[in-house]
């Protein structure tokens, strides 16, 4: 059975998360990491040299922040309007741009470019990659990369999975995220019409912890 995602519903869960992350937005710094493990890992020189970039499901806006210090024109879209309110406050003022929206329909409709698109355990994750993937695929400038990063698949556990935000009580709000094979996501790339397809998982820094996918493509 497909995943029957609800719009209204998942924007009520990701408003719940942007006021439990509301602290991390104001009291932080601009900061570039793939993954959830702090100064462990690559940065964005995986994005090459933007000089525009689109964060999709950008959350606490901490990576496109740091991006737009650098001189990038960033833009970052997300479901939450809680979150973009907070997130334009505290860093529009560095020049980055925030935008609620769905992300299918942001790309669908927008018509600017980008020389990388990126997620940082963000909307590549929640966003079935059959409908995702063409529509990144062309709003990228010619030579543009993708590159996202989330955890790996559990073992046997692939495709669309549920899941309920704050544990198996309360108000039942939930999600759908895709876990993938790094192989299946390079075959999802080709499939959308990007090239030199790299896909790995990144050990964690501690043996025996939870490692981080990390997936780069380019288009022509």
């Amino acid at each position: 059975m497909p995943a029957r995602h609800d719009i209204n519903s998942e924007r009520e869960l990701w408003d719940t998360f942007a006021e439990s992350t509301k602290d991390k937005v104001f009291a932080s710094d601009p900061v570039f990491c793939w993954t959830q493990y702090a100064g462990h890992g690559p940065g964005p020189e995986l994005l090459g040299d933007p000089a525009t970039a689109l964060e999709i499901g950008c959350g606490t806006g901490r990576a496109l922040a740091y991006l737009a210090q650098q001189g990038v024109k960033a833009t970052g879209v997300d479901l939450s309007p809680v979150m973009v309110a907070n997130t334009t406050e505290r860093w529009g003022p560095l020049g980055a741009r925030f935008v609620c929206a769905e992300v299918l329909d942001h790309l669908s409709r927008t018509t600017e470019s980008y020389d990388a698109v990126y997620s940082i355990f963000g909307a590549v994750w929640f966003t079935d990659p059959a409908k995702l993937l063409p529509l990144i695929a062309a709003r990228l400038n010619p030579g543009g990369v993708l590159t996202f990063s989330h955890p790996p698949a559990i073992p046997g556990a692939y495709g669309p999975q549920g899941m309920y935000k704050g544990g198996f009580a309360g108000k039942a709000m939930y999600t759908y995220r895709y876990s993938h094979t790094p192989r299946k996501w390079g075959n999802l790339l080709l499939r959308a019409g990007f090239k030199d397809v790299e896909a790995q998982v990144l050990e964690a820094p501690k043996e025996d912890h939870i490692g981080t996918l990390i997936v780069r493509a380019a288009v022509s």
